[in-house]
């Protein structure tokens, strides 16, 4: 098993109670990982341990009990990284009354390879501002706990760098070119050879100073105060779309997909929110990704409670389709990241069929996603976790940020109006990364 080459020598992980309140931001700093929603979540430094996740590809199968085959093309790889992942974590030898995670930023491509880090410290967050440091270490080395709490408020204490104030802004591909792409596909949709495509565009961004990943993060906190926020080594999001959580037997997924204006004012948000209701493209673009988490999800269920009509979810400058998924698990219990292999990639990001759409994607979008789009979020010892879509992100380089925004197209999309839907989308990560 590769997790015995994650852990060369034995663990301890030891956790006290923190004296005071913590910015994860700044625990996460630049480098570090962080996962953060509705105030709670938690911030990580260094490395304990490493769990590689393997090439999926397109050969990996289905790994959805009964060998009905409906798992994502990336299950396989999955799956295993979730097998060794628990047994990593298990042999952690736990003080305290919390246990250490795994958390991870996976490529959007099942063919391309990821990791899972258990980080060194850790700093847990509640709403209500309590605070956990978790210290996973080797057995019988010293951990000094108040040395590294000293440091982590001197940190918390540091005036941060002088923010960038001069940028320069490109896209790829131009205008006219992605218009052109979004015809090809609707073309290829309306000849049959695939339901729904999912295209993306990037932004690149270059300033005249480094971009901090904590101020990034400050600014998406009041940006998106209800997304899921997220770090890991310079990639940096805010995620409405959560792709699956698993909390004992209980799952639950949250597809989006269909998109329109929203502005705050009550009245216009609800006419425009009634238009999307009523929009035969936006409805069957989100019928596309519901359908889709079903069938993924219903063999590792008993019951699975999916309603009959979407709601409208208003989030910062857009509102989406939205339909929340929840069921009750066969025993024995999957991990979470078996339920992220059999979602993802899902028709919100890849399209219908999943083969046709990503061979779609790899010939024609020209732009490499990296991590955008891939899924993100963390597990524990016992399987539990939550993940969402890294949506709504950037790589930040230094100078340099790459910014992305995608959309579901179907036989009834246009051009103009996709283009438009990725601006505005584009607009929640500039808002935080661009400020003049």
């Amino acid at each position: 098993m590769r997790a015995d080459l994650a852990v060369a020598q034995a663990l301890v992980a030891r956790t006290v109670a923190l004296d005071g309140d913590f910015d994860l931001a700044l625990v996460a700093g630049d480098d570090g990982v962080l996962w953060e929603q509705d105030g709670a979540g938690f911030a990580g430094r260094g490395v304990a341990a490493r769990v590689p996740v393997a090439p999926g590809g397109l050969g990996s199968g289905g790994l959805a009990p009964g060998g009905l085959g409906s798992g994502g093309l990336g299950s396989a790889a999955l799956a295993q990284a979730g097998d060794e992942v628990s047994a990593v974590l298990g042999d952690i030898e736990v003080e305290g009354d919390l246990a250490p995670l795994a958390f991870g930023a996976l490529p959007f491509s099942p063919s391309v390879g990821g990791e899972l880090v258990v980080p060194q410290v850790l700093v847990r967050r509640e709403v209500d501002g309590s605070c956990w440091l978790t210290v996973t270490g080797p057995t019988g080395a010293p951990v000094r706990s108040d040395e590294i709490e000293a440091s982590l408020r001197q940190g918390s204490a540091a005036v941060a760098a002088a923010i960038p104030d001069w940028y320069s802004v490109t896209t790829k591909p131009s205008h006219a070119q992605w218009c052109q792409l979004v015809g090809r596909a609707v073309r290829a949709i309306r000849a049959g050879q695939l339901s729904k495509v999912v295209l993306a565009r990037e932004v690149e961004v270059v300033a005249n100073r480094a971009f901090s990943v904590t101020e990034v993060v400050r600014r998406l906190r009041v940006l998106h105060p209800s997304c899921m926020i997220f770090t890991a080594g310079g990639f940096v999001g805010a995620s409405p779309e959560l792709l699956v959580a698993r909390s004992g037997d209980r799952v639950r997924s949250h597809p989006l997909a269909g998109t329109t204006v929203a502005s705050g004012d009550p009245v216009a948000d609800g006419q425009w929110g009634s238009e999307l209701l009523a929009s035969s493209k936006d409805r069957e673009e989100h019928r596309l990704a519901v359908d889709a988490v079903v069938v993924s999800l219903a063999p590792f269920c008993t019951e699975l409670a999916v309603p009959d009509r979407p709601t409208v979810m208003a989030l910062g400058n857009l509102a989406h389709l939205g339909t929340p998924i929840e069921g009750t698990l066969r025993r024995p219990l999957p991990s979470v990241l078996d339920l992220v292999g059999a979602i993802h990639p899902s028709p919100a990001v890849a399209g219908v069929p999943r083969a046709a759409a990503l061979a779609f994607i790899d010939a024609e979008e020209g732009i490499d996603r990296g991590r955008y789009a891939g899924p993100v979020g963390w597990v524990d010892g016992a399987g539990n976790g939550q993940w969402a879509l890294a949506i709504r992100s950037a790589e930040l380089s230094g100078h340099r940020a790459r910014l992305f925004a995608g959309n579901g197209l179907v036989a009834g999309s246009d051009p103009a109006a996709e283009l438009a839907e990725t601006q505005l989308k584009l607009q929640s990560m500039l808002g935080a990364i661009v400020r003049p």
